[in-house]
């Protein structure tokens, strides 16, 4: 008799399957480089805000360093809500259960959208008070303000967009993510010169520009889950009445609120720092963040590609391929990181005045950026350490490595070491965080790698693995 033919597989099982039985090099690497084009793009957008309003006074260039600190603010909110739901997306998808990666998608997206209005309409109502809580100077504050209104209007397309990439990234399709991304950097790049000097909008014009490319990377982005591209589906019936689930996601999410709303807050200690020695400094300091953001951008968008696999693989018990991953990661990030940071650091000071060509502002970022440089690479054990344990669902460990960099060490340096040693101690604290950092993080990971070992063992025995 003839045998019927096997069944295709759904696309949820298929998506199983390549997560699970991918060689993890290949599905790693496969994952990373989207994500990472979709980081560096944004990094580049953010760069160019800082070059073109660069050209319009040191001042102007100062309120983009006071502006990214409110930006950061919607990113960990965004963060929290969408790493929160992601990993637990995946776990999920790992465990072959598609209607609670459905219910945690919907909860996050719609929480993102209210939390996002909020924000925006309370931080225009108070905008003035805002920026100068932000770190901005008189001479600063009407360049800050312009810039700052628009970015609150998009607050909840911006904090949206952040929810359903991450989604995505965790169920493996980083390519969907990638797409809504970078057209929504490419647009921006365009736009800033039109704005800001095509219309003579001035900084005005570069918030603009980066409002109207969020609204397009929403819409990209929201096409995706409509049309049927993902196994979670985004819908208000799915929406959560459990208060255990939204914890659940808050919890799981802390530790990018963490790192995400320390980076705000240590942003504006470091722009209150830096206001005493003028608005050079704080241009300087801008500038120096703005480009180390850029290399971030690199081991941030590897250790994204590595999330999902480990979690899809901690849902589905093969633990030794999330130790695997985590090898493999640390590697590949600090092989690139090494390259990149060299290329900086060999061409430090073009890079600086190719965002101000100032020699006061130069003299003050160039000593922080050849330290910085250095420092980014501790940045592949600091980033994969706290993915890891966010995406295994330890949100307990990952929180506190998250609060390490900016809050433990990073805060209490920036106020005591301007004391001590003035302007340096402005500059030089985020490298000295960075070290500081990675001698806390390194035996947590030396600790879970063995865990996932004997965790290994056990399952192989038939044995239960916790």
């Amino acid at each position: 008799m003839p045998q019927n033919p096997p069944r295709p597989m759904t696309q949820q099982q298929a998506q199983f399957v390549k997560m699970t039985q991918t060689p993890i090099p290949r599905l790693v690497a496969g994952l990373a480089v989207p994500t990472i084009l979709s980081m560096l793009i944004t990094s580049i957008y953010n760069l160019a805000d800082t070059f073109f309003v660069g050209q319009i006074s040191t001042s102007a260039s100062g309120a983009v360093g006071v502006v990214s600190s409110l930006m950061a603010v919607i990113q960990a909110v965004g963060f929290m809500l969408g790493h929160g739901a992601g990993s637990v997306i995946s776990r999920s998808l790992g465990s072959g259960d598609a209607h609670t990666a459905s219910r945690f998608a919907s909860t996050s997206f719609f929480t993102s959208v209210g939390m996002g209005a909020l924000l925006g309409a309370g931080g225009i109502a108070g905008l003035t008070p805002l920026m100068r809580l932000l770190g901005s100077t008189e001479t600063i504050l009407p360049h800050a303000r312009a810039y700052a209104f628009y970015i609150l209007l998009a607050g909840p397309f911006m904090m949206s967009s952040l929810v359903m990439n991450n989604i995505l990234r965790y169920e493996g399709k980083a390519n969907f993510a990638m797409i809504g991304l970078v057209t929504g950097g490419v647009l921006n790049i365009a736009l800033d010169p039109v704005f800001i000097f095509g219309l003579g909008m001035g900084t005005a014009g570069a918030g603009l520009a980066t409002g109207l490319s969020q609204l397009v990377s929403f819409g990209i982005l929201l096409s995706m889950y409509l049309r049927g591209k993902t196994v979670s589906k985004l819908a208000l019936r799915n929406y959560t009445r459990s208060a255990r689930d939204l914890g659940l996601i808050l919890t799981t999410g802390l530790p990018s609120f963490g790192r995400q709303g320390l980076a705000s807050f240590a942003s504006m200690m470091l722009n209150v720092a830096a206001r005493s020695y003028g608005d050079a400094a704080v241009a300087a300091m801008s500038i120096v963040s703005r480009i180390f953001q850029f290399l971030m951008s690199v081991a941030l968008g590897v250790g994204q590609g590595f999330q999902p696999v480990a979690s899809y693989n901690y849902g589905a018990q093969k633990y030794h391929r999330v130790r695997a991953a985590c090898v493999f990661t640390i590697q590949a990030s600090f092989a690139l990181l090494t390259v990149i940071a060299l290329a900086c650091l060999l061409n430090g000071e073009a890079l600086v005045r190719l965002f101000r060509d100032d020699d006061a502002v130069t003299a003050i970022a160039l000593p922080a950026f050849r330290w910085q440089c250095i420092a980014t690479l501790l940045q592949p054990v600091l980033v994969c350490s706290n993915m890891l344990f966010q995406s295994v669902g330890k949100s307990g460990r990952a929180t506190f490595l998250s609060c390490c960099r900016q809050g433990i060490f990073f805060i209490p340096l920036i106020l005591v070491l301007p004391q001590v040693w003035g302007l340096a101690g402005v500059q030089y604290s985020q490298p000295i965080a960075d070290l500081l950092s990675f001698m806390v993080a390194v035996p947590f990971v030396v600790q879970f790698l063995a865990e996932l070992d004997r965790m290994d063992a056990r399952v192989r025995a038939g044995q239960p693995a916790e």
